[in-house]
């Protein structure tokens, strides 16, 4: 097996094999995309597409817009309207990630078993990221599928989470 470069990381992950509900997972999978957005997020795409937001705060904008969305999530709570994710057979806990695979604690997978996946992820805006991932190993997952948006902001979280472990090691120094 190749070497695989993981960085610590604490995460919480909820899955399970993909096969079991193949089309309830795509189609869970599929609302959870960049894509199926809140009316504010996809008018504030096509302004953006437009040129309309060149002379506005991007930071601004995107905090109004996870805002507005806060609020329709509020406001579909209380009036019952809430759309639950789906219950997925196992949690367990992620310790290591790299950019293309996840290590569990403890060994919790069917080796060459392919499986539909949510994790919490601590980045803004805070989310449960869905992937598919095949298991290489009882503890080793390869992510196999992965949204754009989520993919960048994966890729940003193991990057922060590795030069957080470089700072670690120049301080043991």
């Amino acid at each position: 097996m190749e070497e695989i470069r993981f960085v610590t990381a604490p995460l919480k992950a909820r899955f399970e094999e993909a096969e079991k509900k193949r089309e309830v997972f795509k189609k869970e999978y599929a609302s959870l995309s960049e894509f199926e957005e809140d009316p504010v997020g996809q008018w504030l795409k096509i302004a953006k597409a437009r040129g309309e937001t060149k002379e506005s705060d991007q930071v601004l904008l995107t905090l109004l817009v996870e805002l507005h969305k806060k609020v329709d999530r509020l406001t579909a709570i209380i009036k019952n309207e809430e759309k639950p994710l789906l219950a997925l057979a196992h949690e367990a806990a992620i310790d290591k990630i790299g950019f293309e695979h996840i290590h569990f604690e403890k060994p919790v997978l069917h080796p060459n078993t392919l499986y539909y996946c949510r994790i919490e992820m601590p980045v803004f805006p805070q989310r449960e990221m869905p992937l598919y991932f095949e298991a290489i190993s009882p503890d080793i997952g390869k992510i196999v599928l992965m949204h754009h948006k989520d993919e960048q902001d994966w890729n940003a979280y193991v990057t922060a989470r590795e030069r957080v472990m470089i700072r670690e090691m120049k301080a043991q120094k």
